[in-house]
C-alpha cells in the first residue's frame, strides 16, 4: 500500500515577545489624526467595516484637534479631563509607593492608560453601569468617588468599604456606576450584557459598559457575551483595552491570526472601531458615539482602545524579563497626559505655570487623602475590620443559623 507521507513535519505558530535593541513597532494601522470619517449612528456594519483596521484620532502632532470626531467640549471640560488623568496617575504613584513601603499587600497601576477610563466616564451619564477589569480606577476617580475610601480598601484596614472581601484593587461602588470587579477574567463581559438586557427589558434608560483587556478576549465568556449582545442588540459598549501585554505574553497570543481585536466585533455583526486610547478627545468622542447608538436602540458597539501598559502588570511582576527596554519611548501614540496638555497649550489655554500649579494641587489632594487613610493602619499592621462583618451585607434577612453563629462569636470576644 503506497504511503502519502511526504516527510513534512507539522508545526505550530507560537508568538514570542519582541526582544533586542530594535523591536518591531507594536502598533499596526496608524491613521493620521482627523483622517477617519465619523459615520452616522445607524450606519450599516458593512459600511464601516474598514474602521476595524484603521484608527480614530483627533489630536495631531501639533496638538490641534482635527477631523469629524472632534468632540464639543469646553476648555473647562478639557482641563477637568486633564485633572482627572493627573489625579489618577498621582493616586497610582502614591499607592505603588505604599506597597514598596510595606504598607499594603498588592497593587496594580494604570500608568499610560488613564485617558480611556477618565474620558469615557465623562462621556456617559449617571446611572449607567461600568463592568470594569482591574485597570479602570480612573472611572471611579473621575466620577468623584472618595479617594480615602479607595485607599482604605488598598490598605485593607478596618475602614475598607468592602470589609476585606476583595483584593485591594478590586473596587465596588454601585452609587458611582462601578460594578464589583471580578477576579475571574472575562466574566464581567457577560454580566454587562445581561445587565444591559435587563435595563432594556425593564424599560430603563441606562446602558452598560463592559471592560476587558486584550489578553482576556481569549476567554470563552468574551465570545458568549458577543453572541448575546449581537442577537438581542443590547444597549452596551464593549471595550477592549489593548495595552499590548497580558501578564507576560504579547497581544499576538489572544489576537491569533486576526488583524485586529476589533475584527471580533465584525464577526458578530457588531459595529467595531479602533481608537487611539492615548487621545483623550478621541476617547470621549468615540465613547459618546457608542453611547448614543445604545440609547437610540441601535445596539452594541465594540471599541478596541490602542494604548500601552507602561508599568508592570502588578507589584508581583518584573516586566524587564520579557519586554523591550525602550518600548515606552518607541510607542508612537505618546503619553495621554502630555498629549492633552499639548492640545490645551496649542489653543492658548495652558502653560507651564498653570500645569505646575495643577500638579501641586493634585499632589496635595493625594497626600492629604493618603495621610487620612494611613492613620487607620493597614492589614500589615493588623488594623483590620471586625470578624463580625463576615455576616454583614450578605442576606437581606440573616438566616437563623448565621444569627446563632454571630451571637457565639460575639460571646467569645
Amino acid at each position: 500500500m503506497q504511503s502519502d507521507d511526504d516527510g513534512t513535519k507539522l508545526s505550530l505558530r507560537i508568538p514570542a515577545p519582541a526582544r533586542g535593541e530594535h523591536p518591531p513597532d507594536r502598533v499596526r494601522y496608524i491613521s493620521r489624526a482627523g483622517e477617519m470619517h465619523k459615520p452616522a449612528l445607524d450606519e450599516k456594519v458593512e459600511r464601516i467595516a474598514l474602521m476595524r483596521k484603521q484608527l480614530v484620532r483627533v489630536i495631531d502632532d501639533d496638538g490641534q484637534a482635527v477631523g469629524d470626531w472632534v468632540p464639543d467640549l469646553t476648555v473647562d471640560e478639557k482641563v477637568r479631563g486633564l485633572r482627572d488623568m493627573m489625579l489618577t496617575r498621582a493616586f497610582d504613584a502614591r499607592l505603588l509607593r505604599a506597597h514598596r513601603q510595606g504598607k499594603t499587600s498588592f497593587y496594580m497601576q494604570s500608568l499610560g492608560e488613564e485617558a480611556i477610563a477618565c474620558a469615557q466616564q465623562r462621556a456617559l451619564r449617571p446611572g449607567d453601569m461600568h463592568f470594569p477589569t482591574y485597570r479602570q480606577q480612573g472611572l471611579l476617580i473621575s466620577s468623584g468617588y472618595p479617594l480615602v475610601d479607595m485607599m482604605n480598601q488598598v490598605l485593607s484596614n478596618e475602614f475598607d468599604p468592602l470589609h476585606g472581601r476583595q483584593l485591594p484593587v478590586m473596587y465596588s461602588a454601585k452609587s458611582h456606576g462601578f460594578f464589583s470587579i471580578s477576579g475571574n477574567l472575562a466574566t464581567q463581559y457577560i454580566q454587562a450584557v445581561g445587565w444591559a438586557m435587563a435595563s432594556a427589558l425593564s424599560g430603563g434608560t441606562e446602558l452598560a459598559s463592559a471592560w476587558i483587556g486584550e489578553g482576556a478576549t481569549a476567554e470563552s465568556d468574551f465570545h458568549a457575551a458577543l453572541v448575546f449582545a449581537s442577537t438581542y442588540q443590547a444597549p452596551v459598549i464593549l471595550n477592549i483595552v489593548n495595552n499590548h501585554w497580558a501578564i507576560s505574553t504579547p497581544e499576538d497570543f489572544a489576537r491569533g491570526a486576526s488583524a485586529t481585536f476589533a475584527d471580533r466585533g465584525y464577526g458578530f455583526s457588531i459595529p467595531a472601531l479602533r481608537v487611539d486610547g492615548n487621545d483623550y478627545l478621541a476617547v470621549y468622542a468615540a465613547s459618546q458615539w457608542a453611547a448614543e447608538r445604545a440609547r437610540t436602540n441601535l445596539g452594541p458597539t465594540l471599541i478596541e482602545w490602542i494604548t500601552l501598559r507602561v508599568g508592570a502588570h502588578s507589584t508581583s511582576d518584573d516586566p524587564s524579563v520579557y519586554r523591550p527596554p525602550d518600548e515606552t519611548e518607541r510607542f508612537p501614540l505618546g503619553d495621554p497626559v502630555e498629549r492633552l496638555r499639548r492640545h490645551l497649550e496649542s489653543i492658548g489655554e495652558w502653560n507651564d505655570e498653570r500645569h505646575e500649579s495643577l500638579q501641586a494641587e493634585v499632589d496635595t489632594q493625594i497626600a492629604d487623602a493618603f495621610a487620612e487613610a494611613d492613620a487607620h493602619g493597614s492589614v500589615k499592621t493588623g488594623d483590620v475590620g471586625s470578624a463580625r462583618t463576615l455576616f454583614d451585607d450578605v442576606y437581606a434577612e440573616v438566616p437563623r443559623h448565621l444569627r446563632e453563629q454571630r451571637e457565639r462569636m460575639e460571646e467569645s470576644t
